[in-house]
């Protein structure tokens, strides 16, 4: 929140000084028009499209229907994804943040070696403290066989956890795909960086008939761009921030 403060209160400063308009980027708004981003070999997608958010902190199916007219229709009821991977990836004793190399052991893997079950929430929204919690005991009950489990394991385990994490993901995406008829697929967010995850995304292009679109990576990440053509956007359709404006850590669609 500090960081906003921050941000918000310099921002206003300067609309005041050079007499410019303000303009107000909901965080979550530019994760999903990152793809609008100018960028040779990589196509927009055409309103509405579904977005696929997932980060740290969200996790969210998103039906777009115009730059500033989206509506969540699926979200994570308890942990993000990318918290999920993170507290994996500190579980099997990785440094933060742990997703990364969750992603790198993962491609010397066996993707089948150890199923997880994947939790059964209703509807399109999702579920992630129970399947870390089933990793935890999982990863304790054959440390305390062998200490040397995850050190001869971890490219296996890594495999097994992404493996299950992108079906749920997965599983959840084709429910909305059946429940809007919307077929167009855009992900964003600093965990759709993973590549196992946009190689399935792309996949399912000729496996479903969707047409995808995964952005460039830099602009995955949280990045300046993203917030840039929002802001674009915004100036285009006269969306401006009045000068009382107040900055919030959370905020609705």
């Amino acid at each position: 929140m500090g960081s906003l403060l921050v941000g918000s209160s310099f921002a206003k400063s300067m609309a005041m000084a050079l007499k410019i308009p303000l303009i107000a980027v909901n965080h979550m708004h530019a994760h999903i028009l990152a793809h609008f981003i100018d960028e040779e070999g990589f196509d927009k997608p055409e309103f509405p499209f579904l977005a696929l958010t997932i980060s740290g902190g969200h996790t969210q199916i998103v039906k777009v229907n115009e730059f500033f007219d989206m509506e969540i229709i699926g979200e994570t009821t308890d942990d993000a994804v990318g918290e999920a991977f993170d507290k994996t990836a500190k579980i099997l004793g990785f440094p933060y943040p742990g997703g990364p190399l969750i992603d790198q052991f993962a491609k010397e893997g066996n993707p089948k070696m150890y199923p997880f079950t994947k939790p059964r929430i209703p509807g399109l929204n999702f579920s992630f403290s129970g399947l870390k919690t089933q990793i935890l005991y999982f990863v304790q009950k054959n440390v305390l066989e062998n200490p040397n489990f995850i050190e001869e394991n971890k490219a296996d385990i890594c495999a097994s956890v992404q493996h299950t994490i992108i079906e749920i993901l997965m599983d959840k995406l084709k429910m909305a795909v059946a429940e809007t008829g919307i077929n167009q697929i855009a992900i964003g967010g600093g965990v759709s960086a993973n590549s196992g995850i946009r190689q399935t995304l792309k996949e399912a292009e000729s496996k479903y008939g969707w047409k995808t679109f995964v952005p460039k990576f830099e602009y995955t990440t949280d990045n300046a761009a993203m917030i840039g053509i929002v802001g674009y956007q915004k100036y285009l359709h006269d969306k401006f921030a009045d000068i009382d404006v107040v900055s919030k850590a959370r905020i609705e669609f």
